[in-house]
């Protein structure tokens, strides 16, 4: 497949099968960013190659880390703080993952940076992290329109010994960049970094990721609730030696729907009760649905109806706040269940890689769903048997459209995923899993 390529979807009736989950996006591009500020040489396992870790590797070797592959998905990396590379022009694609990290770094770190990406990218905003930056002290100017990349970078008055607030309410990714590059600023300050958070904070399980990577190397951060964030002074990366990395649990979500809608059983090999990442929770929700769900510390199976043979999943109305990532898959599997289902606290989708409620609210109506949508909430009634229509789904550039339209390959009806490497994003061989695990 290459760009502008489609893809015709089978008409399958049910899955079954075993895979193993490819590394986690979230938790691969932050232990990659903090094993390269470490003191030491770090040992990652099971790292994810898609686009947003190879942005990763590309801009922190630019900076001048050294990274080598010793065999594939292990990575070693030697830590170095500052980055040996002062000055530099850092393109970083559509990885939100990378960007919003590396700026909070290198503006406290010093030196002279220019960060851009691609077009959606220069629309989705920073501002709430650029001013968090500012209030320590960075120099950080935008080169296009105001609050939105690209970037430019200077060498700030970094004045630690003071309390920062942020405002958390649109991207958690802003608090996330704020906390791993504290500890830069908090090894020369006298009373640490304090971090408040100015009003809401959603997507907290992936603060929780940040935290517990962070312990990994070395930085206790002190919690007041989800309010209040202290580093200690004296705070200093030191690499643990090896980190594995787990599955991806936002991607598990396709494979538990697939369990859930086409009778299974599928075995999710890499994510379990054992997980640190918050989409991992998708596993009640398919369970809600009616579907049966075994769990054990690494893995998840998941049995449920045969909707290709008229059977229907149970409707639901639910707070997705926590699980932003995996709630498109629900909102997919909506059209196969006995009522409306309504996804509730999703405004963050308006800021992701496209704006994904209006988004999932267009492609849902081709395929014949009524779909109704808001600032934060999106509600879908299922598909009838007669209502159902072929369709060519769109998708917006964005890895989980493409991922999550799959699942209507058991409707009675053709479906056409436009652009289906857009999921090399985080899962390049998406497709071809998801070949060997349905059935006609």
């Amino acid at each position: 497949m290459t760009l502008g390529s489609t893809l015709n979807l089978p008409q399958v009736t049910s899955a079954a099968g075993r895979l193993r989950l490819p590394g986690s996006k979230s938790i691969s591009n932050r232990a990659l960013l903090l094993a390269a500020l470490a003191d030491g040489q770090t040992e990652l396992e099971g790292m994810l190659d898609s686009d947003d870790t190879r942005v990763m590797i590309a801009a922190l070797r630019q900076l001048g880390v050294i990274i080598d592959e010793t065999q594939p998905g292990h990575l070693r990396v030697q830590g170095v703080c500052p980055f040996p590379t002062r000055e530099a022009g850092l393109f970083l694609g559509n990885a939100g993952t990378a960007f919003r990290p590396l700026t909070a770094a290198l503006a406290v770190m010093g030196g002279h940076y220019q960060l851009s990406g691609v077009a959606r990218m220069h629309e989705r905003p920073i501002g709430d992290l650029v001013n968090a930056l500012r209030e320590l002290g960075a120099d950080i100017h935008y080169l296009g329109e105001q609050g939105y990349p690209p970037l430019s970078i200077g060498s700030g008055a970094i004045q630690a010994d003071r309390t920062v607030k942020i405002k958390a309410s649109v991207s958690s990714q802003f608090l996330t960049a704020l906390l791993m590059a504290a500890p830069l600023c908090a090894a020369s300050s006298s009373a640490g970094v304090r971090i408040e958070v100015d009003g809401e904070l959603i997507s907290k399980p992936y603060i929780l990721i940040t935290l517990g990577l962070m312990e990994q190397f070395g930085v206790f951060v002190e919690r007041e609730g989800w309010q209040s964030f202290t580093i200690p002074s004296g705070a200093r990366y030191r690499s643990p030696g090896r980190v594995a990395i787990e599955g991806d649990a936002s991607t598990a979500s396709y494979f538990m729907a697939l369990g859930a809608l086409g009778g299974g059983p599928v075995l999710i090999d890499g994510v379990g009760t054992d997980s640190v990442q918050g989409d991992i929770a998708f596993a009640d929700v398919v369970q809600d649905m009616g579907a049966v769900v075994v769990r054990t510390p690494t893995t998840i199976e998941v049995s449920g109806p045969r909707v290709a043979q008229g059977e229907r999943l149970k409707a639901f109305d639910r707070d997705f706040n926590l699980i932003p990532d995996a709630a498109m898959t629900a909102a997919a599997m909506a059209m196969f269940a006995d009522g409306p289902c309504t996804l509730r606290n999703i405004g963050s989708w308006r800021v992701k890689e496209t704006d994904r409620i209006h988004a999932m609210h267009t492609e849902l109506e081709k395929l014949g769903a009524r779909v109704e949508s808001g600032p934060d909430w999106l509600t879908v009634h299922p598909v009838q048997p007669s209502d159902w229509r072929p369709a060519s789904i769109a998708t917006y550039d964005d890895h989980r459209m493409a991922m999550c339209f799959s699942l209507a390959a058991f409707s009675p009806v053709a479906v056409t995923i436009e652009d289906p490497d857009c999921v090399s994003k985080t899962f390049p061989a998406y497709f071809s899993v998801f070949n060997e695990l349905v059935h006609a």
